[in-house]
């Protein structure tokens, strides 16, 4: 079990041997632990004696040095954008298809793109990570000096998460970057965006649709997602003039006029002069897709910056709402046709 309510007010005291002996840098780990107890008053017997059976795990050294994003396009999308992940979306849809319904109309963000970065993320809960999470943000910040600092912080918020969610820090599973959950929150977002959306008193992002969902929903409204308004549009591109707008930056800027001078036009038509960012996607041939990216696209960004991975949501997305929409009307004929 995850859940201990036990870890209330100071961690448990675990006891153990030499977490030295296992790799671990005590001469950094240390004066972690003195500054967690200076900054949130937590015991720190307790706390040498949790990190007393934290593990140094290469495993996690070896995965963060080659995520998925570094893939091309037409390696990254085959993961991803697949009929099953498709098929248990608009699965999933239909389960819970009132619990959606009021998803979307608190946050106003669409159940399909919910659903996909769910499917993205962990396959709706089926690869949702084995890595003991205190394990891994311990080798992280201690042994990654690259990023060490980001992932202190996040060793930090798990504490602090577990200590206000009453969770038992060595129990909770994640992924090799600490991420948990049916969305995969790192725990300062799990802190900062993660939602009671029942009204049990619990934030459950492993167990409880609900939470999940509407956390994921929370996120993207936080982060500026705009209702009613597009994610990204396949464009045709003229001449060389796009290369000066292919400069890796994600954010929208661009107003499409410019780029429409530029002799890049989308392949629908789009109201207004919207600001957009020019995405290149390269082909198994060599050659390359070009989408405009929106605002939309941009918020999905913050979820992972990459252009890959809102990529694949967006289209993820998509062929879930298709899938979706075909079953249900097959469905609605069967009922309603005479025998």
């Amino acid at each position: 079990m995850i859940r201990s309510f036990i870890f209330t007010v100071t961690i448990l005291s675990v006891g153990g041997g030499c977490v030295g002996a296992e790799g671990l840098n005590r001469t950094t780990v240390d004066p972690f632990i003195d500054e967690l107890v200076g900054r949130h008053g937590f015991d720190q017997g307790a706390l040498r004696s949790l990190f007393d059976k934290v593990e140094r795990l290469p495993s996690v050294l070896a995965a963060i040095s080659r995520p998925a994003e570094s893939k091309p396009w037409y390696q990254y999308r085959p993961i991803f954008v697949t009929p099953s992940r498709a098929r248990a979306g608009a699965a999933l849809w239909r389960k819970h298809s009132q619990l959606l319904a009021q998803v979307e109309k608190r946050y106003e963000v669409p159940a399909e793109v919910i659903l996909a970065i769910l499917g993205v993320e962990t396959f709706y809960g089926r690869q949702s990570g084995n890595y003991r999470v205190l394990d891994a943000l311990a080798t992280l910040a201690f042994h990654y000096p690259p990023r060490a600092q980001f992932f202190r912080s996040e060793l930090e918020q798990l504490l602090l998460l577990s200590r206000e969610q009453h969770l038992d820090p060595r129990a909770i599973q994640g992924s090799y970057a600490g991420a948990m959950g049916l969305p995969q929150f790192i725990p300062s977002s799990y802190r900062r965006y993660a939602v009671d959306f029942d009204g049990d008193r619990l934030t459950d992002l492993w167990h409880n649709p609900g939470d999940a969902m509407a956390s994921v929903a929370n996120y993207l409204k936080i982060h500026g997602w705009e209702t009613g308004r597009p994610v990204a549009v396949r464009t045709r591109i003229g001449g060389r003039g796009y290369a000066q707008f292919l400069d890796g930056k994600l954010e929208p800027k661009i107003e499409l006029t410019r780029l429409k001078q530029a002799g890049i036009t989308p392949v629908t038509e789009m109201q207004g002069n919207p600001l957009v960012a020019l995405i290149a996607l390269e082909t198994e041939t060599g050659s390359y897709e070009y989408w405009l990216g929106l605002k939309n696209f941009y918020v999905i960004t913050r979820y992972n910056r990459s252009p890959l991975y809102a990529m694949a949501v967006y289209q993820l997305a998509q062929a879930i709402r298709d899938r979706y929409r075909e079953e249900y009307s097959a469905g609605y004929a069967r009922k309603h046709t005479l025998p």
